[in-house]
Formats: C-alpha cells, sequence, structure tokens
C-alpha cells in the first residue's frame, strides 16, 4: 500500500490556520482522498487531556521545561496512535502544528534548549516528520487583533506581544533553512491564501 502524505500547518496565534483547515477538506474530498484532521497538543483523548493541562490558566506556574515535555507527551501518543497508523493505511495527515511549533514555542520564544528539542524530536519522532509544512505568516497585530475576536483564549494567546513577535520571526527563519516549508501570506484575502495552499495540494498529488 502506498503511504498517505503527512501535512502540517504552522504559524503564530491568528495566523489562519483554522480557516484554511475547513479548504484542505473541502479539497481533499472534491479528490477523493482519504484523509484525517488533527492537531498539537493534542489529537488523541489522552493527548486532548495534556493539551488542555498546557494550555489552560492556572495560578501554578507552568516551567518552561514542564511546558516542552508536556508538549512531546502528548506527541508521542499522538504520533503513536493516530499520525502513523493513518499515514501507513494510505491517508493524508492534515495537523494544525507539529515538531516545528516545539521549536518556535518551547524553543526560540521560551529561550530553550534547541540540542534538548534535537535529542526530543529525535527520540519521538523516529523518523515521522512532514512532506510539507504549509507556513501561515501574518503580522503580529493582525493576528492578535484575530485572536481578541474569540470567543475565548488561552495561556498562549494571553502571551505579551514581543512572545508573539518572537514566535513569528523564529517560523520565519525556520522556513529560510528548512526544504519542507512553503511561506504563506496569510494577510491576503482568503480566496489568494486558498489558491497558494491548493498549488502546493495539487504538488504533493501530483497535479502539477
Amino acid at each position: 500500500m502506498i503511504k498517505g502524505k503527512f501535512i502540517t500547518l504552522e504559524g503564530g496565534e491568528g495566523s489562519g490556520k483554522s480557516t484554511c483547515i475547513k479548504y484542505i477538506k473541502a479539497w481533499l474530498e472534491s479528490q477523493n482522498i482519504e484523509y484525517i484532521i488533527t492537531r498539537e497538543p493534542g489529537g488523541t483523548p489522552l493527548a486532548e487531556e495534556i493539551r488542555n493541562m498546557i494550555l489552560s490558566h492556572r495560578e501554578e506556574k507552568i516551567h518552561d521545561e514542564t511546558e516542552l515535555l508536556l508538549m512531546f507527551a502528548a506527541r508521542t501518543q499522538h504520533i503513536k496512535e493516530k499520525i502513523k497508523p493513518a499515514i501507513d493505511a494510505g491517508k493524508w495527515v492534515i495537523s494544525d502544528r507539529f515538531v516545528d511549533s516545539s521549536y518556535v514555542y518551547q524553543g526560540a520564544a521560551r529561550g530553550g534548549d534547541l540540542k534538548k528539542i534535537d535529542q526530543l524530536a529525535e527520540w519521538v519522532l523516529q523518523g515521522c516528520k512532514p512532506d510539507k509544512t504549509l507556513l501561515f505568516d501574518v503580522p503580529v497585530d493582525i493576528g492578535l487583533s484575530r485572536v481578541e475576536k474569540r470567543a475565548q483564549s488561552d495561556r498562549l494567546d494571553d502571551e505579551p506581544v514581543v512572545f508573539h513577535q518572537m514566535v513569528r520571526d523564529a517560523f520565519l527563519a525556520r522556513e529560510k533553512t528548512s526544504n519542507h516549508y512553503c511561506l504563506i501570506d496569510a494577510s491576503q484575502p482568503i480566496e489568494n491564501v486558498n489558491l497558494a495552499v491548493k498549488q502546493e495540494l495539487e504538488k504533493l498529488k501530483g497535479l502539477s
């Protein structure tokens, strides 16, 4: 059986990933491609419990190392229980965030040790890497203005502006050194964003 494709969506808060997933879902269905939509942290019942631990507001301080280890604990469960079985079954996997977010949020923005993240990634991923990462980029002020319109915000949404700027800068830096990235200007009208996404999906399917 031909293995499925693994596509991850990355970007700062309010970059429009969730909106674009709706378009990707419609495109996959139009092509009769079997797929699953998932997210990080989360994706399985246990990983979703860990997600709640990471993102919920709480009085107790969550140490940066705790956040990093929780992310990789959830990711381990996600890969073994959901991502890898789906890919092996020939399905396309679309994940809202993956390991790049750990390098950016827990690494660059938190000032974490990138070598330790490398070690965790090698141990947990075991070769499970995206075929394509779509990076949705918007200026921080635009992204945060979108976040303000949400019914609820989480702990990461409420980080200071300087944190979100470091997140954006780190994603753009990774895009310059990674050949699996596709940079998408997510401040454009949604029709233009969808067209850029469609072109990348067609390349993966071999239609262009």
